[in-house]
């Protein structure tokens, strides 16, 4: 049976954690910036967890 191949936009955009959970980043985050408040602007540098929907197809992009 052949290697699956990871999907590399998969694995530049989710991370899998040591426990399994697959973290993403939040969008809105790349311009109009002036208009945010600083904590808003904070809140989008954390890590997220991804939808429960979405890691089943997210972890067979990442060949895991």
């Amino acid at each position: 049976m052949p290697k699956i191949k990871t999907s590399k936009t998969t694995s530049k955009r989710f991370k899998i954690t040591a426990s399994g959970k697959v973290m993403r980043r939040k969008a809105t985050r790349g311009h109009l910036k002036t208009k945010k408040s600083a904590a808003r602007k904070r809140a989008y540098t954390l890590e997220h967890p991804a939808s429960e929907s979405d890691v089943k197809n997210i972890k067979k992009a990442l060949g895991v």
